[in-house]
């Protein structure tokens, strides 16, 4: 049995019941080294394996190997293991008969939304930023075709030492589209002790913020402030 689980954005209480009794129930965990720190705490008896960053293939081999001998096997992912996560991989090596539950988990995007105010409340997509499985001129079209529809834009991965520009050129393309009175928020370490929220136009994001522990969120023509917290508004009559 192989149990995929979302263990959400990086604190017990932003994980889901149905994730924690998971965790409890396996006898082995496997998981990112990073994301195994994070729930350590719960961990008891289970037996650990875990690997650096670019490991997902083996990680998830060595999960279904041991499914084989019956034992249950958990691996985990950060957010939502359905979102950028491990499911669809354990799914592609796993054998046809193999028992896999998938178990949601709560995504930066949503986490990191709540925080911002409410963005999402219209019609949004989820683009990543990282260009190791997706060549950046098909990532880049994306992002030139959301803006052009007037999505709310979800960034994962927006930053890192290997690509520190392409968050800047994400932008700029959604400025040519969109004009310069877009607003654009900014969620760093969700769920973590050190999280905090930024909220700028889209003229005057402070790059420098931005890191792989971030998730930026890219309003519509619609989004506005509220006080200090950005929403779009789902066209209610208020």
């Amino acid at each position: 049995m192989i149990k995929v689980i979302g263990i959400g954005p990086g604190s017990q209480n932003l994980m889901t019941k149905a994730a924690i009794d998971a965790i409890e129930e396996s006898e082995v965990i496997v998981g990112y080294k990073t994301y195994i720190d994070l729930i350590r705490p719960m961990l008891d008896q289970q037996e650990i394996i875990s690997n650096g960053m670019r490991g997902e293939v083996e990680r998830c081999l060595e999960a279904v190997k041991i499914a084989q001998t019956g034992k249950t096997v958990a691996v985990i992912s950060s957010g939502d293991a359905g979102v950028y996560g491990m499911a669809g991989l354990v799914y592609e090596l796993a054998q046809t008969d193999e028992e896999i539950e998938v178990i949601p988990g709560v995504t930066a995007s949503t986490a990191g939304a709540a925080l911002l105010g409410a963005p999402l409340m219209h019609d949004f997509c989820h683009i990543s930023l990282s260009d190791l499985m997706t060549p950046i001129d098909q990532i880049m079209r994306r992002v030139k075709a959301a803006a052009e529809t007037n999505f709310v834009i979800c960034l994962y991965n927006p930053k890192s030492h290997g690509r520190p520009d392409y968050i800047g050129q994400a932008l700029s393309l959604i400025k040519e589209a969109q004009g310069n009175s877009i607003l654009v928020g900014i969620a760093k370490n969700v769920g973590r002790s050190n999280e905090s929220t930024h909220v700028f136009l889209i003229d005057e994001v402070n790059l420098d913020l931005i890191d792989m522990t971030s998730v930026v969120i890219v309003g519509n023509k619609e989004t506005k402030l509220i006080g200090d917290k950005m929403v779009t508004p789902r066209g209610y009559q208020v």
